[in-house]
Formats: C-alpha cells, sequence, structure tokens
C-alpha cells in the first residue's frame, strides 16, 4: 500500500510545483500573489518617480528591464504626462546557490538500522586508496545532492514625467504611448 501512496503523493507534489512555477507576470508586487515579484513605484516629487519591477528566478532580465520601461510608461498615461525621461536607473542581479540533498535518496544506515553502517574503500586509477564513511564523510558520489545557481533581477529607475513633445535631442527621454505600443503585445499579465 505504502508503495503505491508514495509515488502518487510525490507526482502530485510535482505537479503543484509545476503549476506555481513561471516568471513573473506584469503586476503589481503583492504578498497575495501566487507568483512573487512584480512592479511597484513611488513619488520622491513633484514630477519625480521611482519605478520599481522584481522578477523572480524563471524572470529573464530582459523581461525585467522591459517591464520596467512599460510601468514607467503607463505611470507616465497615470499621471497625465506624455513622455518621461530616465534620469537613474540600475539593474541588480542577484545569484543564490542552493545545495540540496535529493528528496527519493533514503541511505541504508543510521538510526533506523541499529548500529550497522556502510564502510567503503575505493581506489581511483593511478591514484592511492580512499576510505568512505557516512559519519565522516566528505561528498561522496551516492550522497545525491543537487546543486543549482538561481539569477534573479531587480530593476529600478528615476524617472521625470512631463507633458507634451519629446525633446529629439534628449536620449533618455520616451514617448510613453510608444513604449505602450512597442513593448505592450509582449507583456504577459497574471492568469486567473
Amino acid at each position: 500500500m505504502n508503495t503505491i501512496i508514495r509515488p502518487a503523493l510525490l507526482v502530485l507534489l510535482a505537479l503543484v510545483l509545476a503549476a506555481c512555477s513561471r516568471a513573473t507576470p506584469y503586476q503589481p508586487e503583492s504578498a497575495s500573489s501566487s507568483v512573487r515579484g512584480g512592479y511597484s513605484h513611488s513619488q520622491i516629487g513633484p514630477d519625480l518617480f521611482r519605478v520599481r519591477f522584481n522578477g523572480n528566478a524563471l524572470t529573464s532580465r530582459e523581461t525585467v528591464e522591459a517591464y520596467l520601461l512599460y510601468r514607467a510608461a503607463e505611470l507616465t498615461i497615470e499621471q497625465g504626462g506624455d513622455w518621461f525621461t530616465v534620469l537613474d536607473r540600475e539593474t541588480e542581479h542577484t545569484v543564490t546557490r542552493e545545495i540540496r540533498r535529493d528528496p527519493l535518496y533514503r541511505p541504508w544506515f543510521g538510526p533506523d538500522y541499529g548500529a550497522w553502517s556502510p564502510y567503503w574503500s575505493y581506489r581511483l586509477r593511478g591514484r592511492s586508496w580512499y576510505y568512505w564513511d557516512p559519519w565522516l564523510a566528505r561528498p561522496f558520489w551516492a550522497d545525491g545532492i543537487d546543486q543549482r545557481e538561481i539569477d534573479e533581477y531587480e530593476a529600478s529607475a528615476d524617472i521625470r514625467i512631463a507633458q507634451g513633445d519629446v525633446p529629439a535631442d534628449d536620449l533618455r527621454a520616451y514617448d510613453a504611448r510608444q513604449v505602450l505600443t512597442d513593448i505592450g503585445p509582449r507583456v504577459v499579465r497574471p492568469k486567473g
């Protein structure tokens, strides 16, 4: 009975995790959201705003930066502006190294098996003998360790909102409606 239930539970858990694993959609940042990350902004002056977009581990740098620009354009329109200038911009890259034991690995020794434990000696070609004891162990091929690196990006920009025509000589100035038109088709909104 246990041999049937355990694999079924693992499959169910994998399906639930797969459903939750997706890149951050274009959404306000909220603790109640099913997917971590999103945009936020704060007003720092009469026509100055700090805009931020935080992506999760499945969101690329390009997407994070595009969504930041899209949010800046949306905010410009919401505030009655026509264009905005990016005064300062930063993209932060965080790398987390995660080392986890394989959940399916269960050694055939330990407290459940009394005082018995394995002890191996092995030899690599052209080298001396090596010894492995689970209680004094260095990492070994049988340990079942999963290592991975998680990349996350957070972009922020200080913008100044303005009305009228976009200055042609300012390379940091963006027409808000043009940004919405250009990036809009690539924006993924939350499901549900």
